[in-house]
């Protein structure tokens, strides 16, 4: 099994491995309807999938066989039309056009068949070789809506089955469609204004056959003006470009309500048709507790009541439970009246040599370090915080935080679709860093990034944070209210600077739901194994790294050009070590501030600036490097030439604003 995925599970990125020779199937629909999870069923690996739009933002594919015949299957990020606004939908849409699909499975919401079958009328005119499928059948039924789906299928003229990726129901009449080779040609057609015909099926006779899709629907898309697609078509010779824009340009001019507008109504007029023919909705009197809930979390007055809960709730599980009586087992009980005696003993015994036996068990030995910080240290926390995150992933909660802050966020160039990168932050940077394409305008995936690379503690860290912090709800109060005022502060300075207008904001709000708890510990268990392939190697790297600039003196060094930086917040200087530990990853120099705190060597005040600059310190390699990707090197570059004197900066004017505001902690 070979996937090129890029998911919101984690930091993980696989390598593109397309398969050759094999048939396609390609899968595509709103985000949010089930695509990541029908394409788990069909393959049998496992993607990430979340109850919120956004869960996949690259292409994943994987391989199925049913008996002699095996397929790749392709997995792509939610689309809303063939028109696409995000590069999210330009990736799906790119799969379409470039690459010929032997079967593609339109996945939709049952429930919502009225309000996502434009789409499929969308993809009958590109003529492609379509399967509709209704999922969620089991949310269809509980809600009251029924679907005479012969009659659909053959208005259509294209196979429709229903399915349910929870229940299991109907996969295998799906798999029996894609065996048999079950696709229509496409029978419904839309008839837009007489203008908009004549000069489709002009310039669909300019098109050459350089792609994946029908003409009629290409000339459609060049009518509306898509750049994307008119670069495509800029070295196909057979393609007359400015001939197609002379046709073209009229039209657009004469539609007063802009073109886009124009078809979708016509698309929308005839999905009503064909709903009033098969599609029945139950009315129900007054709302379900489910949907009041709903409701109250998007509620400006009762959505923050709900959000303080839900934070509170965060605390006590990964702060208190993990934070603090996990770690405290497992480093007082287990390492250090357990393993590190062993473990040093059996060194003395075996390796003669103390340079060499430091590298082991060490001041900063492999062991004594960094197995001690990724396992006693970290791992209870991201643990504990990977449950409580997929818990509320599963629910549906995070849309619903979108639509409550986003008139906050609206004041620092976001909208409330930011929400989704900025909290799966607090997971892991790298990944946020690249669910921004979601995002609409590039001026909006650049103020994100930069905050998650400056505001935005991960899993790991935050963990630590509350480690360092507990016991003093003062410190913890005053390092939050620090940190959301620097990301509000950079938000909206950085939006008074960058050039373009304020992001719309549109957002599919799932339902409400039980977390399952299958899909928790599926989740859990796939970031916990992440996190033991990507970062605990980097903890012990970082202890060879260190090993060995103590053996050449560059460590100490290093260490010394780093005392006037933490001297000068008023920092005590042996927390210049820590400081060069987070050079390598942030969490890594907290633990290392766990471990000064532990000693007696920090605490009330400086503790709390020491806490502020670690978190607003530079963003880890992983990060760093997906930054790269993402923005470029210049972007990238600049934002780490802002983020470290600004680290230092804010926590000076912490150190020198607290006692003179005679606050003590």
């Amino acid at each position: 099994m070979s996937r090129s995925s890029t998911n919101a599970a984690c930091c993980r990125q696989l390598p593109e491995a397309p398969a050759e020779g094999l048939p396609k199937l390609v899968l595509v629909g709103c985000p949010n309807v089930g695509k990541s999870a029908l394409f788990n069923r069909l393959t049998g690996a496992y993607v990430a999938v979340s109850n919120y739009p956004g869960t996949t933002v690259e292409v994943s594919r994987g391989k199925a066989r049913w008996g002699e015949r095996e397929f790749e299957v392709i997995d792509t990020p939610g689309m809303y039309s063939l028109r696409s606004l995000t590069d999210e939908e330009r990736v799906a849409r790119s799969i379409l056009l470039r690459e010929t699909a032997d079967t593609v499975l339109h996945v939709i919401d049952a429930k919502n068949l009225p309000r996502m079958l434009p789409m499929t009328l969308q993809l009958i005119e590109a003529a492609l070789p379509l399967v509709l499928v209704l999922n969620m059948a089991d949310e269809m039924s509980r809600t009251g809506v029924s679907i005479d789906v012969p009659a659909l299928s053959e208005s259509l003229g294209v196979p429709v089955v229903v399915t349910s990726t929870v229940t299991g129901e109907g996969l295998d009449a799906l798999r029996e469609t894609i065996l048999l080779n079950r696709q229509g040609e496409g029978a419904a057609t839309i008839a837009y204004p007489s203008d908009i015909e004549r000069a489709a099926a002009a310039i669909g006779l300019m098109v050459g056959d350089s792609l994946a899709m029908g003409r009629r629907a290409a000339a459609l898309l060049l009518l509306q003006g898509d750049l994307e697609l008119n670069g495509m078509l800029a070295d196909d010779p057979d393609t007359d470009g400015e001939a197609i824009e002379r046709i073209a340009r009229p039209v657009r001019e004469k539609a007063q309500l802009g073109l886009d507008y124009v078809l979708a109504v016509a698309r929308q007029e005839k999905t009503d048709q064909l709903c009033g023919r098969v599609y029945r909705s139950k009315k129900e009197n007054g709302l379900r507790f489910g949907e009041r809930l709903s409701h109250w979390m998007m509620h400006p007055l009762y959505g923050i009541p709900i959000l303080l809960a839900s934070l509170y709730a965060l605390y006590e599980f990964v702060g208190v439970f993990g934070a603090q009586t996990s770690v405290d087992f497992l480093e007082h009980t287990i390492f250090e009246q357990r393993i590190n005696p062993y473990v040093i003993k059996a060194a003395a015994a075996i390796i003669p040599w103390a340079v060499l036996r430091d590298l082991f068990v060490g001041e900063y030995g492999v062991v004594t370090l960094g197995v001690r910080y990724a396992v006693a240290l970290i791992l209870p926390i991201v643990a504990t915080f990977f449950i409580a995150f997929s818990v509320i992933e599963d629910t549906g909660y995070l849309p619903r935080l979108a639509m409550l802050i986003d008139r906050l966020f609206k004041t620092i160039g976001l909208s409330g679709r930011a929400v989704i990168p900025m909290v799966l932050g607090f997971g892991c940077d790298t990944m946020a860093t690249m669910v921004t394409r979601t995002l609409e305008t590039k001026r909006e995936r650049l103020l994100a990034t930069l905050l998650l690379s400056l505001a935005i503690p991960c899993s790991a860290q935050l963990g630590v944070i509350f480690a360092l912090l507990a016991g003093s709800p003062k410190s913890l109060l005053v390092w939050g209210v620090v940190m959301a005022l620097n990301f509000l502060l950079v938000g909206y300075l950085a939006a008074k600077v960058l050039p373009g207008a304020a992001p719309l904001f549109y957002m599919e709000v799932p339902p409400l739901r039980l977390p399952r708890w299958r899909n928790v510990l599926t989740k859990t268990y796939t970031r916990v194994e992440w996190y033991f392939r990507e970062i605990l190697p980097m903890f012990l790297w970082a202890s060879v790294v260190i090993w060995l600039g103590r053996l050449t003196g560059l460590f100490d060094r290093a260490v010394a050009a780093l005392k006037p930086a933490v001297s000068f917040v008023g920092l005590p200087v042996e927390t210049a070590v820590s400081f060069l530990f987070g050079f390598f990853r942030r969490d890594y120099g907290a633990a290392g501030l766990y471990d000064l705190k532990q000693s007696g060597v920090l605490h009330g005040i400086p503790l709390v600036v020491a806490v502020v600059a670690m978190t607003l310190f530079l963003p880890c390699i992983a990060q760093f490097t997906i930054t790269v990707k993402e923005r470029g090197w210049k972007t990238a570059v600049g934002m780490a030439a802002f983020i470290f004197p600004y680290a230092f900066l804010v926590s000076f004017l912490v150190g020198k604003a607290l006692p003179a505001l005679g606050v003590t902690l």
